[in-house]
């Protein structure tokens, strides 16, 4: 999709649903929500940092590259991100993001787009060759 387009939907969605969540429970309920998902989002990306963190160390003490802590670190980054930024559309993606149960499901998700295809093994070298004959060969 275009950035662009994103960029523009994205607000325009957060504002229908503000209004529709706001004059369903009422205004002052809607910030209050918003504060309270964004205070419970932020702590909670928090504890998931700090976890894959100490997962991405343990990985490092075996001498393995923690390619998954790296994503999912930066994947937490962003969640919280999303979690800052006011809105009820934001929050459930950063939401996804946090929870580990869903980020491996998202990660599986887009990561089947990116994976690279197996390609075909070929036992053989393709190429020409010529046969030079020398007059001075010698046979026994």
């Amino acid at each position: 999709m275009n950035p662009i387009l994103l960029f523009i939907l994205i607000p325009a969605i957060e504002i229908y649903l503000l209004i529709k969540i706001g004059s369903q429970i009422g205004a002052i309920t809607t910030i209050l929500l918003i504060f309270t998902t964004a205070i419970v989002g932020i702590y909670y990306a928090k504890y998931e940092g700090l976890n894959t963190l100490r997962s991405g160390f343990a990985q490092l003490s075996k001498n393995e590259m923690p390619a998954y802590e790296v994503i999912s670190g930066a994947a937490i980054a962003f969640a919280a991100l999303l979690l800052i930024i006011p809105g009820f559309l934001t929050d459930v993606i950063g939401f996804f993001l946090i929870f580990p149960l869903s980020r491996k499901f998202i990660f599986n998700l887009f990561g089947n787009k990116f994976r690279k295809k197996p390609q075909k093994k070929n036992d053989f070298i393709e190429g020409d060759f010529e046969d030079i004959e020398d007059d001075n060969d010698r046979k026994i």
